[in-house]
């Protein structure tokens, strides 16, 4: 895990974003809020920047699987990878605040074997995940995040 990096000032989303407002709301409560969001449930992952080398909050709905979180690298079905997802296939340190809790974590792309058994469960929390895959040609990656011990 890298040391020195300063995770308690990351950077968030761009002024003027629905992202930026739910990140100030769920950090603003302490988790309290913003965890519930839309019918579904979100996480603030903040992966380091793979050009800046800078701490990088996203909000991001998750599902679980055996103490470990799940989130899709979907970007609505866009031809590309979420910036996130890049970031973390450089540097997959991350910082995880699921409510409350905050807590540094490894981070992997699910096998396709994960990512078949992880799909349903995935698109249970957001049905628009099977529409954001037929938008695109590329498949869209499940992370699995497990708490550092």
């Amino acid at each position: 895990m890298t040391t020195d990096i300063d995770w308690d000032h990351p950077t968030d989303p761009r002024e003027g974003t629905w992202q930026l407002d739910h990140v100030k709301l769920y950090v603003g409560s302490n988790g309290q809020e913003g965890r519930e969001w839309n019918g579904t449930q979100t996480l603030l992952l903040t992966t380091l920047g793979r050009v800046s080398g800078k701490p990088v909050r996203t909000p991001l709905i998750y599902g679980e699987d055996g103490g470990r979180y799940l989130v899709v690298a979907s970007k609505g079905g866009d031809a590309t990878h979420p910036l996130w997802y890049r970031n973390l296939t450089e540097h997959p340190e991350v910082r995880v605040q699921v409510g409350p809790k905050v807590f540094q974590a490894s981070t992997r792309t699910a096998t396709p074997e994960e990512r078949a058994a992880f799909w349903p469960v995935m698109v249970g929390h957001w049905p628009a995940y099977d529409e954001y895959q037929a938008k695109t040609d590329r498949e869209i990656p499940i992370v699995v995040i497990e708490p550092s011990a």
